[in-house]
């Protein structure tokens, strides 16, 4: 598995962007993930080498944002906020109800490849808590009750977006 030619480019051209081309790896990161589909270790070293940095240094930014996935998920992603806000208004039951109905554990992927269910540090909507990111869009407040339809409105829904786009976002 490698990044593409088009996206070592891409990210190439990103980093002119920016005073110090380190301030250019997360949205890098994006688009390795956008053409890769997430960052296994391979795919983070090639990005340390963008980079002249340590691969250890890249890993670090990978596994402290749960926007990064250092294995295959779902076509879906499911942010349950964990944060106080939401888990004092019932976050802890909804979490349950969407693992039960999709049959994963959190940070689990569903047998389909559909769903993958993450449990997430503050999303920024406590005045919709409890609450979740359903691919891009925010969801709240929610409970037990609205799982069944969630799951069922998202499967209408194209999948996860990424937040960077190589024709979009880099411009000349």
């Amino acid at each position: 598995m490698k990044i593409s030619e088009k996206t070592k480019q891409a990210i190439l051209k990103l980093q002119t962007k920016y005073p110090e081309k380190r301030s250019a790896l997360i949205p890098a990161l994006h688009l390795a993930q956008a053409d890769v589909g997430y960052l296994p270790e391979e795919i983070q070293n090639e990005v340390a080498e963008l980079f002249d940095i340590n691969p250890n240094e890249v890993n670090a930014v990978v596994s402290f944002y749960d926007m990064f996935f250092e294995r295959p998920v779902g076509k879906h992603i499911v942010h349950v906020c964990k944060n106080a806000s939401c888990m004092l208004r019932g976050a802890d039951g909804v979490l349950r109800k969407m693992c039960d109905k999709l049959g994963v554990e959190p940070h689990g992927t569903s047998e389909d490849g559909q769903f993958t269910v993450i449990p997430s540090e503050c999303l920024g909507a406590c005045d919709r808590a409890p609450m979740m990111l359903v691919d891009d869009r925010v969801v709240g407040p929610v409970n037990e009750e609205m799982v069944d339809s969630i799951i069922n409105e998202a499967r209408k829904m194209p999948g996860h977006p990424s937040p960077i786009k190589m024709e979009a976002d880099i411009h000349e």
